[in-house]
């Protein structure tokens, strides 16, 4: 008895179009190259504030220890520090005065971070161009870490 199929089967494509390849190329190579490109922005940014040409690089030795938790005003100085390089100083204490309204906890260490930002502002501006950014966030610290590096450098 022979059965007869009622159905009519489509013919298979011989082979894939280009577009196919290059999407299933992009598919595997572009979170590569992402991932890549991102670890290597991230290891050549100065993120010190200083004016060194020294850039950081990822070993696996660093891997190997756990990280610390840094310290609230560690990270915010850091973060001020990138933004006095990225927009002036102006910027940077303007965040550090809203930061230590908002956290009265960071108080203790707002002469020290506004000391840090008119040092780094004497780097990058020169000492009467830093010296003109200078308001009254944390009793005048910037103006006294301006002048120090001033005496200094």
């Amino acid at each position: 008895m022979t059965h007869s199929a009622n159905y009519t089967q489509k013919p298979r494509r011989a082979h894939r179009g280009p577009a196919h390849r290059i999407g299933r190329t992009l598919a595997l190579v572009l979170p590569v190259m992402l991932v890549l490109s991102g670890t290597l922005a991230v290891t050549s940014v100065n993120w010190s504030g200083s004016s060194s040409d020294s850039m950081l690089t990822a070993s696996a030795d660093d891997l190997s220890v756990p990280a610390k938790s840094r310290a609230p005003q560690d990270v915010l100085r850091d973060r001020l520090l990138l933004e006095l390089q990225e927009e002036n100083p102006g910027v940077a204490l303007t965040h550090l005065q809203r930061e230590v309204n908002r956290h009265p906890s960071l108080a203790r260490h707002c002469v020290s971070l506004a000391k840090a930002l008119g040092r780094a502002a004497v780097r990058k501006y020169g000492p009467t161009r830093a010296q003109s950014y200078a308001r009254p966030v944390c009793d005048t610290s910037f103006a006294s870490g301006v002048a120090a590096a001033h005496q200094n450098g």
